[in-house]
C-alpha cells in the first residue's frame, strides 16, 4: 500500500486521476481498506482516487479516516490537510470528520507554513466551514510572517490567505507589499492577487491599475476559465481600462468559437455579459443556442442572466434584437423544463440548483421544480434533509407535503443528523410559518438534539439558530443564556472580524432582532436591550425615501381621520420597529393628534420587564387610548405560491401587539384586487380595517 500510494501520486502528477489505471488502484484500496492502519498512506490514496470512487467506497474511506484519527495519538498536519482536501474534492458534507480534522489542525497550526495555512483556509471556505478559532489563529500566524515573506511565491500565498481577513492596518501593509513586489509576479501570481483584491473589495486605485496592467501583459497565456475570473475581478474592482476590456472581449469570443464543453461555454458567456456595454454577434448567439440542450440547470441559469443583460445592453443602443433573444430564452426555458422533468435523483436536482436563485428560478422554473420534488419525495432522507430544507427556504414556496415529509424524516432520524444541521431544518418551518403534524414534537426533538453541543457550535451559527427559534416563539433558556453571556459575545465579536462583510452585517442584524425578541417575549430571562446605538446607526444610513404608494395611503388616512396630522408616516417604535403609518384612537375610536415621537422613544431604559403595554400611558396618551400601526405588506411578506404570511412578519405583528399597538395589516393582493379599484373602495377598506372592533387584520 505504501508503494501504491506513491504510484497514485505519480499518476495524479501526470493528470491521470480519472484514468482506468486509477480505477484499478481504487479497487485495490477497496479490497485492502480494513487492513490499512497508516493515516499518511490512507490520506494520500484518498486524494488520488477521489475522482473515480463510488458513493459506497467514499463512505467507507470516511469511516476509516474517522477511526484512525480517533485511534492515533499523534498526527501530522499534512495528513489531516489531505483528508480535508478529500472532503472538498468529493463535496462530502461530513461535519463530524471535518470537526475531528479541525481539532488536530488547531493543535498543529504553529508548525504549518504559509502554503499549508493558505490551503486549509481555502478548503474551509469551499466547504463553508467557518471555524472562528482556526481563522483567528491563522490570521495571527500569517500576520507574523509578513516581514519574512520576501519572495513573490511566498508573498502571493500569504496575500491570498490573509488579505480577506485582515484588519485595516494589516491590509495597508499587504497592499503596500503587493505594489512593491508587483513587477516580480508571474501570470498565475497576478491572477491570484487580482482574485484576492476582488474578495477584499479593494479600493486602492494605484494597486488596482498596476494589477490590471500586468493582467493585460499576460492576457494571452490565461486559459478560458481564468479569463472569466479576471473579467469578474476587474468589474467588481471598478477598474477603468477600455483597452484591456477590448482585448478581453476578443479573447473570450475566440475561445467561445472553439469550445464545446457546456460548463465552459456558460462561464465564457457569463464573462462576456459582464463587460461594459456588452453586445454580441450572431456567432455567439448561435453558440449559446447549440449548447443549451447539454447544459445543467446551473449553467442554464447563468446563460439566462447573461441573455437578459444583452437585452438591456441592446436597449441602450436602441437595437431591435429582442425577437432573437426572446426565441433564445424560449429555447432555454424549454431545455430547463425538459431537464427538470427527466431528473430522477433528488440529490442531483439539489446539486444543480444549489447556486440557482433570482427571477429565472422564481418566475419560470419554480412550479415545475416543486412538482419534480414531490415526484421524488420518497428520496428525502436524513442525509439530504438539511440541504433540501435550505433550498425550500430559499424559494419561499409553501408545499405542505414536502414540509410534512421533512418533519417526518427528521423526527424519525434526528440522532443521525449533525447537530448544527438542525438549524436549516428549523429555519424552514419558522420562516414559512408552517406547523407540520407533530410540530411540538419536532421542535422539542431538535432542541434536545443540539442542547448538549451548544459549545461546539460556531458562534454566528448559534445566533442564527436562536433567531430561527424566536420566529417560531421558542426560547430555550440554555440557548438564550449562552448567546447573551459576556464570554459568548466576546467570542462572536472575534469571529465577526474574520467573516465576509455581508455575512458580518447579517449576523449583527440577527443578533439585534434576537435581542429584541427576547426582551419582548422572554422578559423572565432579564436580558437587557443593548442595541440602541446600533439601531440608530442603521437609521442614519437608511435612505428615508417615501414611496408613491405610501404617499397615496397617507393622504387617504388623513382624509379618513380628519386631517393629515392625525396620521404619522414612517414611524419608529420602541425597539426600533419601522411602521409605515401610525395613528391614535381614543376609547370611543375617535382620532387623536399624534404625540411627538421623541416622547415615545425617550428613555427606553425605563421600560420595566413585562410592562411594555404601559408604554402608551407613559407616552402621555389619555387612558384607554390606543396606537394603531398600519402596515402595507408587499409580496415579500407572503409565501411565493399563496397568501400565507411568513414567520418574520407574524413575529413583528406579535411584538407590536406586546408594545400596545392594534396592528392593521394591508396585504398587497387585497389592496391591488379588482374589488378595490377605486379611491372610494380603498377609503372604505381602510376605514373598516382601522375602526371595526375585533377585525381580523
Amino acid at each position: 500500500m505504501t508503494r501504491l500510494s506513491k504510484f497514485s501520486v505519480c499518476l495524479t502528477d501526470q493528470q491521470m486521476h480519472c484514468s482506468p489505471l486509477m480505477g484499478k488502484i481504487a479497487d485495490t484500496v477497496n479490497r485492502n481498506l480494513d487492513a490499512l492502519q497508516d493515516v499518511r498512506i490512507l490520506s494520500v490514496l484518498m486524494i488520488s482516487i477521489s475522482a473515480v470512487i463510488s458513493q459506497k467506497l467514499q463512505d467507507r474511506l470516511i469511516e476509516k479516516a474517522e477511526s484512525l484519527i480517533d485511534a492515533c495519538e499523534s498526527m501530522r498536519f499534512n495528513d489531516i490537510r489531505r483528508i480535508v482536501q478529500f472532503l472538498r474534492n468529493t463535496k462530502h458534507d461530513c461535519r463530524s470528520l471535518l470537526e475531528k480534522c479541525n481539532k488536530v489542525i488547531l493543535e498543529k497550526y504553529s508548525k504549518a507554513d504559509v502554503e499549508n495555512l493558505s490551503i486549509v483556509l481555502g478548503l474551509y471556505q469551499a466547504l463553508q466551514f467557518n471555524n472562528p478559532e482556526f481563522r483567528l489563529l491563522a490570521r495571527q500566524r500569517l500576520t507574523e510572517m509578513i516581514d519574512s515573506c520576501d519572495d513573490s511565491f511566498g508573498f502571493t500565498k500569504l496575500f491570498a490567505a490573509l488579505g480577506p481577513y485582515a484588519g485595516p492596518d494589516v491590509r495597508e501593509r499587504l497592499e503596500a507589499g503587493a505594489l512593491l513586489m508587483a513587477d516580480e509576479l508571474g501570470p498565475h501570481q497576478v491572477l491570484v492577487v487580482a482574485g484576492t483584491l476582488e474578495e477584499m473589495e479593494c479600493r486602492n486605485q494605484q494597486l488596482i491599475q498596476k494589477v490590471a496592467s500586468l493582467l493585460h501583459k499576460y492576457l494571452d497565456v490565461y486559459r478560458p476559465v481564468e479569463l472569466a475570473k479576471i473579467t469578474q475581478a476587474l468589474m467588481v474592482l471598478h477598474c477603468q481600462n477600455p483597452e484591456l476590456y477590448t482585448q478581453l472581449r476578443k479573447l473570450l469570443i475566440s475561445y467561445l468559437q472553439v469550445n464545446v464543453i457546456p460548463c465552459d461555454v456558460s462561464i465564457l458567456i457569463r464573462a462576456l455579459a459582464m463587460l461594459p456595454l456588452s453586445r454580441v454577434n450572431d456567432t455567439v448567439i448561435s453558440k449559446v443556442a447549440a449548447v443549451l440542450p447539454q447544459c445543467n440547470l446551473s449553467d442554464l441559469n447563468a446563460l439566462a442572466i447573461s441573455i437578459v443583460k444583452w437585452v438591456r445592453s441592446d436597449h441602450l443602443y436602441q437595437q431591435s434584437t429582442s425577437g432573437v433573444y426572446g426565441k433564445l430564452l424560449q429555447k432555454l426555458n424549454h431545455c430547463a423544463y425538459q431537464r427538470i422533468q427527466k431528473i430522477n435523483d433528488l440529490d442531483v436536482l439539489l446539486e444543480e440548483l444549489k447556486y440557482v436563485s433570482g427571477d429565472w428560478l422564481e418566475e419560470i422554473l419554480l412550479k415545475e421544480t416543486m412538482m419534480t420534488c414531490q415526484r421524488l419525495i420518497d428520496q428525502v432522507t436524513w442525509t439530504n434533509v438539511p440541504e433540501f430544507s435550505s433550498f425550500l427556504t430559499r424559494t419561499n414556496y409553501l408545499c405542505t407535503p414536502l414540509l410534512d415529509k421533512i418533519a417526518s424524516v427528521t423526527l424519525q432520524h434526528i440522532q443521525k443528523i449533525h447537530p448544527p444541521a438542525v438549524y436549516a431544518i428549523l429555519l424552514l418551518f419558522t420562516v414559512l410559518n408552517y406547523d407540520p403534524p407533530q410540530a411540538e414534537q419536532l421542535f422539542e426533538a431538535c432542541i434536545q438534539h443540539f442542547r448538549p453541543h451548544l459549545n461546539s457550535f460556531e458562534p454566528h451559527l448559534l445566533v442564527l439558530l436562536g433567531y430561527a427559534l424566536a420566529i417560531g416563539e421558542y426560547f430555550p433558556e440554555d440557548l438564550i443564556k449562552t448567546i447573551f453571556s459576556v464570554d459568548f459575545l466576546a467570542k462572536l465579536d472575534a469571529q465577526l472580524e474574520t467573516l465576509p462583510a455581508a455575512l458580518n452585517m447579517r449576523i449583527r442584524f440577527r443578533l439585534m432582532e434576537l435581542n429584541r425578541a427576547v426582551c419582548l417575549e422572554g422578559p423572565e430571562f432579564q436580558i437587557p436591550w443593548f442595541h440602541d446605538r446600533y439601531c440608530q446607526q442603521l437609521q442614519h444610513r437608511g435612505n428615508g425615501c417615501v414611496s408613491t404608494l405610501q404617499q397615496q395611503i397617507h393622504q387617504m388616512l388623513g382624509e379618513i381621520l380628519g386631517g393629515i396630522s392625525y396620521a404619522k408616516i414612517s414611524v419608529l417604535t420602541p425597539y426600533y420597529y419601522a411602521l409605515d403609518f401610525e395613528c391614535i384612537l381614543d376609547k370611543n375610536k375617535k382620532p387623536l393628534l399624534h404625540v411627538d415621537q421623541n416622547i415615545l422613544l425617550a428613555d427606553l431604559a425605563k421600560v420595566q420587564w413585562g410592562q411594555h403595554s404601559q408604554l402608551v400611558e407613559r407616552a402621555g396618551l389619555p387612558p384607554c387610548a390606543q396606537r394603531v400601526a398600519v402596515e402595507f405588506l408587499d409580496s415579500k411578506a407572503f409565501c411565493k405560491n399563496s397568501c400565507h404570511l411568513k414567520g418574520e412578519y407574524a413575529m413583528k405583528k406579535r411584538h407590536l401587539e406586546i408594545l400596545g399597538y392594534h396592528v392593521v395589516q394591508i396585504p398587497h393582493f387585497e389592496w391591488n384586487s379588482m374589488e378595490l379599484s377605486t379611491k372610494d373602495a380603498w377609503m372604505e377598506y381602510l376605514r373598516r380595517k382601522i375602526f371595526e372592533k375585533d377585525t381580523q387584520s
